[in-house]
């Protein structure tokens, strides 16, 4: 896969978080222009000049339409815009989230807006550039919870959230097919990163993973992911359109 992307121009959001800055550095390697969008400006721009590449970085909050307005305006002065990949998100259960007889309207509002409100703006105005581009391809991060319920991990509107994603992602898939644009969701497990540090340090998660999780028994990388959406971003998933994909260690298959 390396210099599958060469001439292609990318916005990742959420590119300085664990996944997609793991995403950038992949798609950098490949011979992508890439694009850091992230609500922290100055960990964007040190994974930006970390590249060593073409790349950049903007400071977004993408749940703003202002802001996102801003963002695909700054790409089109770039390059044409041929690849979108969604991987901002985030928890709320500081604020929160849980089970939902005890989920907080405040919580429920913020992952839903961070997670798919986020996916929607950024779509919606990456949208045009593609068609501009003759076409391009939209990666969605989701997650398993999306698909599956575990008491282990009841932030419903978590769940909600990336549900919300998967289906976004397979209608958008069939709406925009004829004109060459093409979108898939990832669905990762329980990856190492910063925003699963709680779950990590939770002895009953710790048990529970290797049933989780059979394939390690442990946390996937955020290689793994960024791996996975180089794949589907290039030409080698040329016909792949809708696609739900887990990269999760077998969670989903038990």
């Amino acid at each position: 896969m390396r210099r599958a992307l060469e001439d292609k121009f990318v916005v990742i959001t959420g590119g300085a978080g664990g996944i997609g800055a793991a995403t950038a550095a992949s798609f950098a390697a490949a011979g992508a222009r890439v694009l850091i969008a992230d609500q922290d400006r100055e960990r964007a721009e040190a994974v930006a000049v970390s590249l060593g590449a073409p790349a950049s970085a903007l400071g977004v909050d993408v749940r703003s339409r202002r802001e996102v307005e801003g963002l695909f305006r700054h790409a089109a002065s770039l390059a044409p815009l041929t690849i979108l990949v969604n991987a901002a998100g985030g928890s709320g259960r500081r604020l929160g989230d849980g089970p939902v007889h005890d989920c907080s309207e405040e919580g429920w509002d913020f992952v839903l807006e961070t997670n798919l409100k986020s996916v929607f703006l950024c779509a919606k105005h990456a949208i045009p550039l593609l068609r501009q581009a003759g076409g391009g391809s939209i990666v969605n991060i989701g997650s398993v919870l999306g698909l599956v319920g575990h008491p282990l991990f009841a932030t419903h509107a978590y769940a909600a959230s990336k549900g919300g994603v998967i289906a976004l992602t397979r209608a958008m898939a069939v709406a925009y097919a004829p004109e060459r644009i093409r979108v898939n969701a990832i669905c990762p497990g329980l990856i190492e990163t910063p925003m699963s540090a709680r779950a990590a340090a939770d002895p009953a998660v710790r048990q529970a993973l290797p049933s989780l999780q059979p394939l390690t028994g442990a946390l996937g990388r955020p290689e793994d992911v960024a791996e996975a959406a180089l794949f589907l971003a290039s030409e080698s998933a040329g016909f792949i359109t809708g696609c739900v994909l887990p990269v999760d260690g077998g969670w989903t298959a038990s």
